[in-house]
């Protein structure tokens, strides 16, 4: 389908009217609950309603390609809104400095956009590829598919949210074993052990791995290693693209890639977004007033810092979302202020530098679930239909961005004016405020080793390192639990039935992600109210 039979006005408006419920549910449930829900099966479920009524400006959601499109909209607005744009204000408010929300607010909104512009340029390639896991993805499409198609599959997808629903009103994580049924077992086995591992820490080993940065440390070392894994990837693929283009020009042959996006445009890309993030962080830096803060010399090293503090968490989180479906944002945005502040910048500085980090991955993370849920429901063809297709999802981004950064700039004085503010904004201003002794440091670098030796030995496409530290960081055993008795029922599913079984299987699970997000979405609603 094209772009003008999808975006006419009557699919734009409806575009808009699910952004502004996105960015109003996102700033509600982070500010009372401080968390975000997964907004993408909501959005499919919404589209799919939707598409059953016979009123000509639903018309379009017969297409699937439509709902897809939908369902993007609104997650980009709800991410957006609570993760990179309210959390990020919500600092020096916290912090006693109104006056930077302003300079905040324009920063993080220009981190926002490079963040989901990034994904969009790196999607469906070598590092990021459209094959790759995205859990929440496969579970948006498995949805819309069922949700059309009816029959054997909307049964599974039925079952499978009357069992997550159910599982989860009985304190069973659903969304966890929804995930655990489609991720990279490898990838599944790391995060729950570390889940489990970092959430008895204290009863293991007399010694909580969070309150000693261990799982600090251990993300460091891990994504350090998986930032030069990167490297050497897209280096090694653009030498190698570089001699099979020669060799094509010598016989008269086109090279093929295996990807949409080659390596050579990925380089580019993030090139550019480095560039961008730059000019974002020296927008953000001259605003906030960090001339009278900082000297010329240190204000020059902030930019450049905070630019690839971005960059660096938006890969990490990117990493962590594609092979397990949970992206550790705040986590990691944690740290790169207390490597901050290991720096010695000054409170004001490290106020707009965890701001600017924690508005990048985000969205990278949640695009990139929306585009591998496109890339399923336009049949995983590598074809102009997929770019277009993709291309549209894009477009639908954008409006979200904005509706939610009209809608947060708007409204978010009247949430802090009933302390309605994220609590993870009081984790960063206590952290600041409480500031950084060499024994942390210390922390740091002792267990950044086995974090940066797991990396390593797991490899590029495992990325065990990363998600090692992502369960630490989460700690959380009851979901370690969950994900690794997941991975065990889908090794003996398989290995009863084969192969065959592994599209009811991915049905289900996505039913399991659904049926736990909608309790969770309702549950929360009523929770906030009262």
């Amino acid at each position: 389908m094209g772009e003008k039979r999808i975006f006419n006005l009557p699919f734009i408006i409806l575009v808009i009217l699910v952004s502004i419920l996105g960015s109003i549910i996102g700033m509600q449930l982070i500010s009372t609950l401080g968390v975000t829900p997964n907004t993408s099966i909501i959005g499919a479920l919404i589209a799919i309603i939707l598409s059953k009524i016979p009123f000509s400006i639903f018309a379009n959601l017969k297409s699937l390609q439509a709902q897809n499109t939908l369902q993007t909209s609104i997650s980009a607005a709800t991410f957006g809104a609570a993760n990179s744009i309210f959390i990020p204000i919500g600092i020096p408010y916290v912090m006693g400095m109104p006056d930077l929300i302003f300079p905040m607010l324009i920063g993080v909104s220009i981190a926002l956009i490079i963040d989901g512009y990034l994904i969009y340029r790196v999607f469906d390639s070598k590092l990021f590829p459209a094959t790759g896991t995205w859990p929440p993805g496969v579970a948006a499409a498995e949805t819309i598919k069922a949700g059309d198609k009816g029959g054997k599959q909307a049964g599974f997808l039925g079952m499978g949210i009357l069992l997550g629903a159910g599982g989860t009103f009985l304190g069973i994580p659903m969304s966890a074993a929804g995930i655990s049924f489609i991720a990279n077992i490898f990838a599944m086995l790391a995060f729950g052990s570390g889940l489990v591992i970092s959430g008895y820490s204290l009863g293991l080993f007399n010694y909580d791995f969070n309150e000693n940065y261990v799982a600090h440390g251990i993300m460091i070392g891990a994504g350090l290693v998986a930032l030069t894994q990167f490297i050497i990837i897209l280096s090694k693929d653009l030498k190698k693209n570089k001699e099979m283009l020669d060799s094509s020009e010598g016989n008269g042959e086109e090279s093929e890639f295996e990807y949409t996006r080659t390596s050579k445009q990925v380089g580019k890309a993030f090139g550019i977004g480095y560039v961008a993030y730059i000019i974002g962080a020296t927008i953000l830096a001259l605003l906030g007033g960090l001339l009278t803060e900082m000297s010329v010399g240190m204000l020059i090293f902030f930019v450049v810092f905070a630019a690839f503090t971005a960059l660096a968490t938006e890969i990490i989180v990117g990493v962590a979302a594609m092979h397990s479906g949970w992206f550790p944002a705040f986590a990691v945005s944690l740290i790169s202020l207390v490597l901050g502040m290991l720096i010695g910048f000054p409170p004001v500085a490290l106020a707009l530098l965890v701001g600017f980090t924690a508005a990048t991955g985000p969205a990278f993370a949640d695009l990139g679930y929306d585009l591998k849920a496109g890339f399923i429901v336009r049949g995983e063809q590598k074809t102009k239909l997929e770019i277009q297709g993709r291309k549209q999802q894009w477009y639908a981004t954008l409006i979200g961005f904005a509706i939610a950064i009209v809608m947060v700039g708007s409204f978010h004085m009247t949430y802090f004016e009933m302390d309605l503010i994220p609590p993870i904004d009081f984790v960063y201003a206590s952290t600041i405020e409480a500031g950084i002794s060499g024994q942390v440091a210390t922390q740091l670098v002792i267990w950044a080793i086995p974090g940066a030796l797991f990396q390593f030995l797991g490899g590029a496409k495992r990325q065990l390192g990363v998600l090692f530290a992502t369960g630490c960081l989460v700690a959380d055993p009851i979901v370690g639990f969950t994900v690794l008795a997941g991975v065990i029922i889908r090794t003996i599913l398989i290995g009863w039935k084969g192969e065959k079984i592994r599209k009811n299987m991915y049905t289900t699970a996505a039913g399991f992600i659904a049926g736990g997000a909608l309790f969770d979405f309702f549950s929360n609603i009523l929770r906030s109210r009262l």
